[in-house]
């Protein structure tokens, strides 16, 4: 329920894009059947992966709780697939939540309560809590204790309970909004990075494999190729794909197929979409590549500030077509080569 809300509440804010790393629906309901369950069957992340592996060995030696881990990156890389998988291992329940949906100090209270020894807690988007409920998160993760107010008025105590070894997980796309006392109270800090192409064809074979679509090498590699380091777009274009197999193509996903089913869904050979475009193209034009503010160039676009800085510039940004500078956003030599345009003589300064 909660993780539903919170997806639907994201969608409110954020348009529907093909190559969104955010969830949608549909997303939630493939990724129960794609989604691996153990760290041997989760590809990529090898470094952040074994360091896991290490702190679940050690914590389990010991018979103790996980420390609080802190994942954070773009979406659609695993974090809530990897909060999954490290209850799996611990061998313990799980509970979920997201910042957004804790508005109150008694929300969070009564999940914290409801914990049992050893238990993960899974809070996504926690760099959206309240500061007033965040500060009940203090106390529970560095003694497992919540304060109780019991009674009204002049007459009302406080009173400590005790609350069981817990390993709170939290997930951010914005690791930089995150307070430092609640930062400095997670023991495990691991950032999830963009996938390289050969994690992300093993990834694409094998939901191919799991949903039962037929699927060629030159298929995946397209789809790979244009997923933009995110499994679960990939797993989305390869959805859209399999569409347009079953109606032209005999059901088969070739290289061919992939490129036309693609195409038609506005995805070009980088995996920038119409929205990537318009925003390049703005700059290069309308601002003469830059530098231009935020808040300008959300303005040209009618686009929230967020949706850029979050969703939009991280891949640009790792193609090279796009530099954040104290000045404003800067298109760069690459990608005046990408959009056809011809390089200015004189570039502007970066600082």
């Amino acid at each position: 329920m909660a993780d539903g809300t919170a997806r639907r509440m994201m969608q409110q804010r954020q348009p529907e894009r093909i190559v969104s790393g955010q969830a949608y629906d549909e997303d939630a309901r493939i990724d129960v059947s794609v989604r691996p369950k153990r760290l041997e069957e989760y590809i990529g992340q090898k470094r952040v992966k074994e360091n896991i592996q290490i702190a679940i060995d050690a914590a389990r030696s010991r018979g103790e709780a996980l420390d609080h881990v802190l994942l954070y990156g773009p979406p659609g890389l695993g974090k809530t697939t990897l909060a999954q998988i490290i209850a799996n291992e611990l061998n313990v329940p799980i509970k979920t939540s997201a910042g957004p949906l804790l508005e109150r100090k008694g929300d969070l209270t009564a999940i914290l309560t409801s914990l049992e020894s050893k238990e993960v807690f899974f809070m996504d988007e926690i760099h959206r809590l309240q500061p007033a409920v965040e500060e009940v998160l203090y106390p529970a993760m560095e003694d497992f204790r919540v304060d109780l107010i019991i009674g009204q008025g002049p007459g009302a105590r406080i009173h400590p309970f005790q609350l069981g070894h817990f390993t709170l997980i939290g997930a951010t796309t914005r690791a930089g909004l995150i307070t430092a006392p609640l930062r400095s109270r997670f023991g495990i800090v691991h950032r999830l990075d963009f996938y390289e192409p050969e994690d992300l064809l093993i990834i694409t074979h094998r939901s191919a494999k799991i949903l039962n679509i037929q699927m060629d090498e030159g298929g995946a590699e397209e789809i790979s190729r244009r997923c933009r380091g995110t499994p679960r777009i990939a797993n989305r274009l390869l959805r859209r794909a399999r569409d347009f197999a079953e109606v032209r193509a005999a059901g088969r996903i070739t290289r061919a197929v992939a490129q036309e089913a693609l195409a038609m869904l506005g995805v070009d050979e980088s995996g920038l979409d119409e929205v990537d475009r318009n925003l390049m193209i703005a700059l290069l034009d309308k601002y003469a590549g830059g530098p231009v503010g935020l808040g300008t160039l959300a303005a040209a676009l009618s686009e929230e500030e967020d949706a850029i800085e979050e969703m939009y510039e991280p891949y640009l940004m790792q193609l090279g077509l796009i530099d954040r500078t104290p000045r404003g956003r800067v298109a760069t030599p690459r990608a005046y080569e990408y959009f056809g345009r011809d390089l200015p003589r004189r570039q502007p300064r970066l600082f």
